[in-house]
Parts: structure tokens; C-alpha cells; sequence
């Protein structure tokens, strides 16, 4: 069995605001650089043997928090970059809600092909196939990886046995931990979408 933290990055300037998708120099804010401090402290009682991230700057940032409490090193992983968004990318979500494709893809994800960019199923698959290699390099262990919000839905729905149709339903907000222990006969959903914030 091996142990998957799936975590968002903390949050930007451009979270619910902007499509960032791969767009480059997007960083923590001043509030996502606290709760990358806040997410390493409530992870920091876990034994985690790995960490691993999207290349992109904003997830690296949130994994080296992590990093550092745990005194280990990020590894960087292409399989967890963000969702490829083609034509949408960096465009502000106003600009996007008249869209008449922008709406069928996020009510038909298993179908439509965003502009110039990725499927939401090429996606889940690229994704898939990343935990599965993680799985396979660490038995018996618990691995962080620091990828994003799409990504990880596409994840949960996996096991979950969600249509990417309807995983809209999930939420993964910044800094979030959803938790999923893989096993080689099944896997089970542990935690989804906590970001302390029920502790006392």
C-alpha cells in the first residue's frame, strides 16, 4: 500500500480570478506563502518519504514549505503540470463565462477539447499514469505530491469511480490535502479537500 497526499498549491494573485494554467512566474501571495507554512505544520507529525511536484513555480513554492519541515528535497515531475488550457490560458474567468465551448467543457470534460490545449481524459491519464509510477517506487510508504486543482479532481474521480462529468462537484481549495491509500487489489478515499480549518 502506498500512501498519496495529494495537495493543491497554496494560493496566487490569479486564483478565481485568472485561468493561469501554465502561464510562468505565477506566485504565492502574501496569504499562499502562510498557508505553505500553515500546510507544512499540519503535515508535519506524517512520515512522508517523498515529495513531488508540478514544475510550475506556484506548486514548487508550496512543496518546498513542505520540503523543509520534512528535511527533504521536492522532486520535480511533468506528469503532475497543470492541465494544458491552449487558448483559455491566462484569460480572466469573466472573459470566459460567455464562452459557449468554455461551458460545455466544464459540463462535457470527458469530450471536449479545450482550444489548442489538452482533453480533460488526456489529462487524467497523464496524471494516472504518474501515481501509478509513484506507487510502483514507493511501497509501504507515504508520498506528497503538489499539483492542482483539476488535476486532482481527475484523481479523486478516478477512484471514487466519478464520470469527469461530474466532478465539478468536488472541491480542492488551496492547500488542501485529500488523502487516497492505493493498494494493489483497490484503494480507498481517505480525506478529501481538508485544509485544517474544522480543527479546533
Amino acid at each position: 500500500m502506498t500512501k498519496l497526499l495529494l495537495i493543491r498549491h497554496a494560493t496566487t494573485n490569479s486564483v478565481g480570478k485568472r485561468l493561469s494554467g501554465r502561464t510562468p512566474g505565477v506566485l504565492l501571495n502574501e496569504e499562499g506563502e502562510a498557508q505553505a507554512r500553515q500546510l507544512a505544520q499540519r503535515l508535519s507529525h506524517l512520515p512522508i518519504s517523498a515529495i513531488y511536484s508540478s514544475p510550475l513555480e506556484r506548486t514548487r513554492q508550496t512543496a518546498d514549505f513542505l520540503a523543509q519541515a520534512q528535511g527533504l528535497q521536492t522532486s520535480i515531475d511533468e506528469a503532475f503540470l497543470e492541465l494544458n488550457f491552449g487558448d483559455w490560458t491566462n484569460l480572466v474567468f469573466e472573459e470566459l463565462s460567455g464562452n459557449a465551448e468554455f461551458q460545455r467543457f466544464n459540463t462535457f470534460r470527458s469530450f471536449t477539447r479545450i482550444p489548442g490545449g489538452e482533453m480533460m481524459l488526456e489529462a487524467q491519464a497523464r496524471f494516472m499514469a504518474g501515481l501509478q509510477k509513484l506507487c510502483a517506487k514507493h511501497p509501504h510508504e507515504t508520498v506528497a505530491v503538489v499539483s492542482h486543482s483539476d488535476l486532482i479532481k481527475a484523481a479523486v474521480a478516478y477512484y471514487a469511480g466519478i464520470p469527469l462529468d461530474m466532478f465539478q462537484r468536488l472541491e480542492i481549495s488551496p492547500a488542501s490535502v485529500s488523502i487516497i491509500e492505493v493498494y494493489e487489489e483497490t484503494a480507498r478515499i481517505l480525506l478529501i479537500n481538508d485544509t485544517g480549518e474544522l480543527q479546533p
